[in-house]
């Protein structure tokens, strides 16, 4: 009887597939294990949801501001300091209640659409703040949503309202992209920082140079928040993007007009000759 080979199978080999040189099989896995299983689960695109990851609800946050004021002496060294950051706190968790809100009313129609593929699913980064107000307003919808989660030392985890199927792990940032770009026929961009901007910036970048050739709707939420954040008019008066650019971008400040555009938008170029799976290449 032939003696079993204790030689590892190189596909089996762990210290091979986590080695420098197996990189390109790690970046590979990363879009074809995500790719199988969207095909497996029929979901055909996505609404893209970007924003903060340190926001968090109405509730929380105003909690976390009568314990501060209860427990924390006004003598304490840095008590305004941390005392505006968390009125500021409150404020900002607008954006995380209407992020729900939107997120259930698109999933609410989608899951109404005459068809079994599963269309305009609700996608985030999987982690807290925006992204898990984006999968929780789909939950609360009765419908699935995605999480395309990213593994940092700090931050990140996937949040409870992904659904299980659908949750996602990357370890690179281009992989991870490359999804929320791929499915994607609209993207809303709720306030955040460094992330969000990095992230809205490569898409922007990517639809003005032709990159991205689908019919892409780009909602930026809070028109008086991103201008604050972004001088649009100096990047026009200096010459470093025309004045059309900005019609790749589409201010909303209410939920009712996120919502208006978005499902219009679908209407007009993917729904128009009714529920048809499009090329998501593309």
């Amino acid at each position: 009887m032939k003696k079993k080979g204790t030689t590892k199978l190189a596909y089996e080999n762990r210290t091979f597939l986590h080695s420098p040189e197996a990189r390109t099989l790690r970046i590979l896995s990363e879009f074809y294990e995500p790719k199988a299983r969207f095909e497996k689960l029929n979901v055909v695109d996505t609404i893209v949801f970007f924003g903060s990851a340190r926001l968090v609800s109405k509730r929380d946050a105003i909690k976390q501001l009568k314990k501060f004021k209860k427990d924390v002496p006004t003598t304490k060294r840095n008590y305004k300091k941390e005392l505006k950051r968390l009125e500021t706190l409150v404020k900002m968790s607008d954006y995380y209640e209407d992020t729900v809100a939107l997120s259930k009313k698109l999933t609410d129609w989608s899951l109404h659409l005459p068809t079994d593929e599963k269309r305009f699913i609700v996608c985030s980064g999987g982690g807290p703040g925006i992204m898990e107000a984006a999968n929780k307003g789909a939950k609360q919808a009765k419908g699935v949503s995605i999480g395309l989660n990213i593994s940092i030392p700090f931050e990140q985890f996937v949040n409870r309202y992904v659904d299980p199927k659908l949750s996602f792990e990357f370890h690179y940032f281009f992989m991870r992209k490359f999804w929320f770009m791929y499915l994607a026929k609209a993207l809303v961009v709720f306030p955040g920082g460094f992330g969000t901007l990095d992230e809205m910036m490569e898409l922007l970048t990517l639809v003005q140079t032709d990159k991205i050739k689908k019919e892409m709707k780009i909602i930026v939420y809070d028109e008086k928040y991103w201008k604050s954040i972004i001088n649009f008019d100096a990047l026009i008066e200096y010459g470093m993007i025309n004045s059309k650019d900005m019609k790749l971008l589409t201010f909303c400040n209410t939920v009712d007009d996120a919502f208006t555009e978005i499902t219009e938008h679908f209407k007009k170029h993917y729904l128009k000759n009714g529920i048809k799976k499009k090329n998501l290449a593309k």
